[in-house]
Formats: C-alpha cells, sequence, structure tokens
C-alpha cells in the first residue's frame, strides 16, 4: 500500500480563493481529480499547469456535492480515493497515517480524521486515542476503501448538499460495513467556505434552501412521510414567523434568507426535487 493506490479528489465551485491553499498541502506525488462545476476553461488551464499530478474535469454545471464527487471517483483507478472539500487542507503526515490506519482495519469503508464537530474528546473516551468505530462522519475528508462500495454505490444524487455524507454512512453501517475516525490524522477544514468570498450571499440562499430539502429528504427516505413532517414542523413555522418578522422591519437580505429555508422545505414536503442552484454566471 503506497501513495500509488490514492487517488484525491477534490469537488470545486467558484473555489479560486481557497483551492490553492488545499493543493499545496498535497504531496505531489499524489494523483488529483478536480471537477470543477463550471465551463471555466481558464480555471482548468491554470490549475493543470501549475499542478502537473492534477487533472481538471469542467462539468459546464453545477452538480452540487453529491453529483460532483460521484463524477470525480467515476474517474478514479486506484483502490483507495480520498475526498477533499477545497478548503481543507492537510497536514505533513495526513496521508501517511491515512495509509497505516488502512492496513491496520483492511476492511474499513471510510476512515475520516479526527478532529470533527461531533466527537469532541471531553465528551469521548476515544480508545488508545487512535482508531474507533463510528455510524458517522463529516464529509470535508473521507478516505473511501473502494472495493466496499461495491454493492451500495456512491452518494445518493437526490441530495444537492448537506446530509449526503450521512446518507451514505448510514447505507454504510446498514450493510455492516465499518466506518472509523483516528485522532493521528489532522486535516484543517474551514468550513462552510469552499467558495470565493465574492458569491458568499448567493451561496448563503443556496445553502439554506438545501439545508431544508436535504433535512425533510433524509427524514422521510428513513423514517417515512409523517416523521419527517413532524421532525420539520418547527423549521416551518420558525420560517414563516421570520419571512413576515423581516418584511416588517424591511430587511430584505434576512427575509430571503428565511424564504429560502421555506421554499426549500416547501419543496421537500411535496416531493419536488432539489432544483435550486445560486444564481452565478457561468462563463
Amino acid at each position: 500500500m503506497s501513495f500509488d493506490d490514492i487517488t484525491v479528489v477534490i469537488n470545486t465551485f467558484y473555489s479560486d480563493d481557497k483551492i490553492t491553499n488545499c493543493l499545496n498541502s498535497i504531496p505531489n506525488t499524489l494523483k488529483i481529480i478536480v471537477i470543477e462545476n463550471s465551463s471555466r476553461n481558464d480555471f482548468k488551464l491554470q490549475i493543470e499547469k501549475k499542478y502537473p499530478n492534477v487533472k481538471c474535469y469542467l462539468t459546464g454545471q453545477n452538480l452540487g456535492y453529491a453529483k460532483g464527487n460521484n463524477f470525480g471517483l467515476s474517474k478514479v483507478n486506484t483502490n483507495y480515493a480520498l475526498i477533499l472539500n477545497p478548503d481543507a487542507k492537510l497536514e505533513d503526515q495526513t496521508i501517511n497515517n491515512f495509509l497505516i490506519s488502512a492496513s491496520k482495519v483492511k476492511d474499513f469503508a471510510i476512515i475520516g480524521p479526527g478532529k470533527q464537530d461531533e466527537f469532541d474528546k471531553n465528551k469521548y473516551s476515544f480508545p488508545n486515542n487512535e482508531l474507533f468505530e463510528v455510524n458517522y462522519l463529516k464529509g470535508f475528508a473521507m478516505f473511501l476503501n473502494l472495493k466496499e462500495f461495491e454493492e451500495i454505490g456512491y452518494f445518493d444524487e437526490n441530495f444537492f448538499i448537506y446530509l449526503e455524507e450521512t446518507d451514505l454512512c448510514k447505507r454504510i453501517k446498514i450493510k455492516n460495513k465499518r466506518i472509523f475516525l483516528d485522532c493521528n490524522i489532522k486535516v484543517s477544514h474551514i468550513g462552510g467556505k469552499s467558495h470565493s468570498n465574492n458569491i458568499d450571499y448567493e451561496m448563503e440562499l443556496s445553502r439554506n434552501w438545501q439545508l431544508m430539502w436535504s433535512k425533510f429528504y433524509f427524514n422521510k427516505k428513513y423514517y417515512g412521510f409523517i416523521y419527517a413532517l413532524i421532525s420539520t414542523s418547527g423549521n416551518l413555522f420558525s420560517a414563516i414567523i421570520k419571512v413576515f418578522w423581516h418584511f416588517i422591519l424591511f430587511n430584505k437580505k434576512e427575509r430571503k434568507i428565511y424564504f429560502q429555508r421555506l421554499s426549500g422545505l416547501i419543496n421537500s414536503i411535496l416531493g419536488k426535487k432539489s432544483w435550486y442552484r445560486p444564481k452565478i454566471f457561468i462563463n
């Protein structure tokens, strides 16, 4: 098992401000696939010229996290893939530590870095402070053993963003496959900042719409329509109240954000696909 067994997959969307730090942190002997959700040939040429180990694919449209990563994984011909967000950064020994972990538990499906919001060291006792099994992890850095996915596939492409990695982990556990975190593996992650700063507001509108859509869809998928409706009823009433409240205050930006939450949730309740996309001109 060596670096030749690994391909890094990075799904980007106007991530110019972040992608350089990410790529600079990856050993230049690793194969890297960048999936850019646009038709910007100048971005592709610039990245491939600066980083000879990178192959950049342009999708021509915004596929989102699930479909974009699936597209990237379809181009991988190694045994392992590291899915990485463009606002993530590896430390010097990150890849070596992934390989060490993979050699310890050869039947793993996913290994993730120990630094995860849900697994605070103050709340959890980590066995030997190293490798331990979990039910789910965050999607910013996921080391995949690709042969373990032949039966279940990768991400559910009905998700655009949010909960797609939770859904994947749930399907993995249903098939009695194994997910691990390793406290020796370090990956820095900004979070929610994979894109350029000049499109922050449009991305905030998209995030709010997608979060509510995904929340209802996920709960309906696993627990049924009634459970999903009950579990999101608080979000529904909160969004309605805040839309009217910010209308009264003439706060157009905040009103639009909560309208997005309301719209995403209603569309999911009605069984409509996740259709909303950031309104950004792609040249």
